[in-house]
């Protein structure tokens, strides 16, 4: 007489719910993270060994070597800066607390960085920042 034997079933748990799970969340955090937007304008920024991290949002004032002045993303002057500077939306915020990050090549004169602070000042936005590298 014959035996038949039944098969053990192994048990075994199913990954692929956990896995689809585990991706939705990796999309979901990359997703909702921001960014910070940096202006793609190349300077070369002068070093300092006692430079600090700051938050870089909010106004991003630019000066390249051969003067050209970016105000965020759009390119400005002297002249129009007061302008501009004027027309922000600070929500929340007052101008003397909106933070504003003045990036200047090295080779920018010091006059030109103290007419933009002198604009600055006048539309009365005093929490600045000066971009460096790190040594």
């Amino acid at each position: 007489m014959r035996v038949s034997r039944k098969n053990k079933q192994s048990v075994g748990i199913d990954l692929s719910p956990m896995l689809d799970v585990i991706f939705q969340l990796i999309l979901f955090f990359l997703v909702s993270t921001t960014f910070a937007n940096l202006p793609g304008i190349t300077v070369n920024l002068p070093e300092s060994s006692t430079s600090q991290g700051t938050d870089i949002s909010g106004i991003n004032i630019t000066v390249e070597e051969g003067g050209r002045l970016w105000f965020n993303d759009k390119e400005a002057s002297l002249s129009s800066l007061d302008s501009l500077l004027q027309a922000v939306d600070v929500g929340k915020l007052t101008r003397e607390t909106y933070p504003v990050t003045v990036s200047a090549d090295e080779k920018v004169t010091n006059g030109t960085i103290v007419k933009i602070f002198d604009a600055l000042r006048r539309n009365d936005f005093v929490s600045v920042s000066l971009r460096t590298n790190s040594k």
